[in-house]
């Protein structure tokens, strides 16, 4: 997942409140001391925790902090920050972030395809997910070994807006886990929506160092803020942006019809069913079905071999274009290189859909396509 922003300088257009900015300099300013911060950022929907992520984000990588990278723990699977919507990741940044109000695709160090834009379906997934994230953050930037010593980062971690009943259980669940060194809670405007006073998450067990910032939305003052009326439609740009990414820069599309065409007409990759294996989360289907019901559906290109837990390691997503079942082959579009493409051997596949403007174009997904393939095995 490439990234897909080149500007340098943050967004003049996002409007940052005294409160925000005293949050995020309060933080930057004690990564000069040891370890680095943990931030956790929290709050319910629409608050602008996004957004002050990435103001902190660019805070701590400011020439005049200690860091030249920061890491970014990303648990919002229905509007993540670098990755398409369904997915939990470990990103290491080291550019600023160029518009406080557009979301960037990146490549993440370490990701997970949950497979579903809220963790209802499955919380232990979900937990399990984000645990494994920290806790490879912890080994790989934290700890310093006999034989080497490695870089520490300081981490955001970004939350989701799911703030009461299960939600709050398993926000209470990954502030216990990670221990962070900075709470940032955010609230808005309804009382009644927003998270317990004070460390809501402690039952008076929690080690006092942790610094709690309490901040106040500044969703009412930037306009660009998204809601949740636009939530679905912001995730479906996001998953065209990143199937765009099959495409040169250069070749000119700019309209949905445009890529809907052009995903038409790229070759698909051609990979034989007995190849691979195929996981379905958060639901059963019958084995006479399995493959049928990957067809012209979204599912993320995992790998078996990097398998802990049962959590296997996932780098993209593809479309599956179609399905010859009498060759045994099964047709993929994705942007991943054939390189990596070749590692591939698992098929997750959850509720993250192809964006309907996409299907209603005649064309787009032809089922059972066989000509014109390039083969990935």
């Amino acid at each position: 997942m490439a990234s897909m922003c080149e500007a340098e300088n943050p967004s003049p257009n996002i409007h940052i409140t005294e409160e925000w900015s005293e949050a995020a300099h309060s933080i930057s300013n004690d990564s000069f001391t040891s370890p680095p911060p943990i931030a956790f950022i929290c709050g319910p929907k629409n608050s602008g925790k996004t957004t002050f992520s990435r103001y902190l984000l660019n805070t701590l990588l400011h020439s005049a902090y200690r860091y030249r990278k920061a890491a970014y723990l990303d648990t919002d699977v229905g509007q993540p920050e670098f990755t398409t919507p369904g997915f939990l990741s470990l990103t290491v940044v080291d550019k600023l972030t160029p518009d406080l109000t557009i979301p960037c695709l990146k490549t993440p160090e370490r990701c997970f395809f949950f497979g579903d834009v809220s963790a209802k379906r499955d919380p232990a997934a979900y937990l399990k997910y984000t645990f494994s994230l920290y806790d490879y953050y912890r080994k790989e930037y934290c700890m310093i070994s006999e034989s080497a010593v490695k870089t520490e980062l300081p981490v955001i971690v970004n939350t989701a807006g799911w703030v009461k009943g299960i939600g709050y259980d398993i926000l209470v669940d990954m502030l216990k886990y990670i221990a962070p060194t900075h709470v940032v809670k955010i609230s808005i405007s309804t009382e009644s929506k927003n998270l317990p006073a004070g460390a809501f998450w402690s039952n008076g067990d929690y080690p006092a160092a942790v610094n709690l910032i309490e901040i106040h939305s500044a969703c009412e003052v930037n306009r660009s803020v998204p809601n949740q009326k636009n939530a679905r439609l912001l995730r479906d740009l996001r998953i065209m942006a990143y199937f765009q990414q099959c495409f040169p820069s250069d070749l000119n599309i700019t309209t949905i019809k445009e890529l809907a065409h052009a995903l038409a007409s790229h070759p698909p990759y051609e990979v034989m069913l007995s190849n691979i294996k195929i996981r379905h989360l958060h639901c059963q289907v019958p084995s006479t079905e399995i493959f049928y019901s990957l067809n012209a559906t979204i599912v993320g290109l995992a790998i078996s071999s990097e398998e802990a837990e049962n959590l296997p390691s996932c780098v993209g997503l593809g479309i599956v274009r179609a399905i010859d079942t009498f060759k045994g082959s099964l047709y993929v579009i994705t942007p991943v290189p054939p390189s990596m493409l070749e590692k591939v051997d698992l098929l997750l596949q959850g509720f993250i859909q192809i964006p309907a403007c996409l299907l209603q174009v005649r064309g787009c997904i032809s089922p059972y396509m066989s000509a014109n393939v390039l083969s990935a095995s």
